[in-house]
């Protein structure tokens, strides 16, 4: 019999999620052994045409990560899914958007204004000099993709089945996903109910935090590098920014136990629509203000907090991005 068919992919991300998968170690040799690798263009060269060639449904799993922020990675994501029985969204940026999704705080144009004429390392030839989608030339026409003016979740592009989330998720949690996925195939177990987010709880990532929590109320945030925390102490109440609150467990609160606060990454706990307006509510708690203006004040003392509260997960928000000025 033919081996059950595994696919990777990487859409607008940073590489990490494939890092991850990597470092399963000696495990990756029983990902090799179990399934026939078909696509991972970070590792091994692999055609588009090759995977158009397959017919619908012949892929048995594919972990999908990075966001959808350009038509080849529209059209990938498509061509996938209609290959693919298991579609996975792999990763924080498939899954809520993540780091890429920040850029829906700007529109495309501003975006291009900066990238391609105002940056301040662009050398002086270059500025003004923005890409075109089509280009002929002698060998013939050269067509790159093109870029949204929305960064995308892969559930708002496609149908998704499953969520491993993380930036990138975590080895053991790979590995427990991709040794239950194995187990199923082999043993004719039921998939998880459609949905099901694989390598997490349903709890928040205070819940697997050990650090020391008080009623302390707090009149300023700090950033990590202004001040020397107490490591047995809850850093929110510090006045470190922690996401642990408005943020889903699964990842042995890693980011805690090296003094850090969260950052977000495993994105929103069970049955919060909106990661940032959960954080907020969080915070709410813990400042001490007598009134807004106070409030304001304390606030000001967080280094972006839209980027924050939104660093991982703006695209899958109730905002999803800001509107232009021209509202179109």
């Amino acid at each position: 019999m033919s081996k059950p068919k595994l696919a990777l992919y990487w859409a607008s991300s940073c590489g990490g999620c494939e890092i991850a998968v990597v470092d399963l170690e000696a495990k990756i040799l029983d990902v090799a052994g179990f399934f026939e690798i078909v696509l991972w263009p970070c590792v091994m060269d692999f055609k588009y045409k090759d995977i158009e060639a397959l017919p619908d449904g012949d892929i048995t799993l594919c972990l999908f990560n990075g966001a959808i922020r350009t038509s080849e990675n529209e059209h990938l994501a498509k061509m996938l899914r209609a290959k693919s029985k298991v579609m996975v969204a792999f990763g924080s940026c498939a899954g809520d958007g993540a780091i890429p999704s920040l850029a829906n705080f700007y529109d495309k144009d501003s975006i291009y204004e900066y990238v391609f004429k105002t940056c301040p390392s662009l050398e002086e030839s270059s500025r003004g000099v923005y890409p075109e989608t089509k280009t002929t030339m002698p060998e013939g026409e050269i067509e790159i993709p093109v870029f949204w003016e929305t960064v995308k979740t892969l559930d708002q592009v496609i149908d998704v089945d499953y969520y491993i989330p993380g930036c990138p998720p975590q080895t053991f949690q790979i590995a427990a996903a991709v040794e239950a996925v194995i187990d199923i195939l082999q043993n004719g177990k039921p998939l998880p109910p459609k949905g099901t987010v694989l390598g997490a709880g349903d709890k928040t990532c205070c819940d697997d935090c050990t650090r020391v929590k008080s009623e302390k109320k707090i009149k300023k945030f700090y950033r990590p590098q202004d001040i020397i925390t107490d490591p047995e102490q809850c850093l929110l109440e510090q006045g470190i920014v922690c996401m642990g609150p408005a943020t889903r467990n699964g990842c042995e609160a890693l980011c805690m136990k090296a003094n850090m606060g969260c950052r977000g990454c495993y994105g929103p706990p069970e049955g919060v629509l909106d990661q940032g307006a959960k954080m907020v509510s969080a915070l709410s708690s813990v400042i001490d203000a007598q009134n807004p203006e106070d409030a304001k004040k304390i606030i000001d003392t967080i280094a972006d907090p839209l980027g924050t509260f939104y660093r991982f997960s703006m695209a899958s928000s109730i905002l999803r991005r800001v509107q232009k000025k021209n509202n179109k």
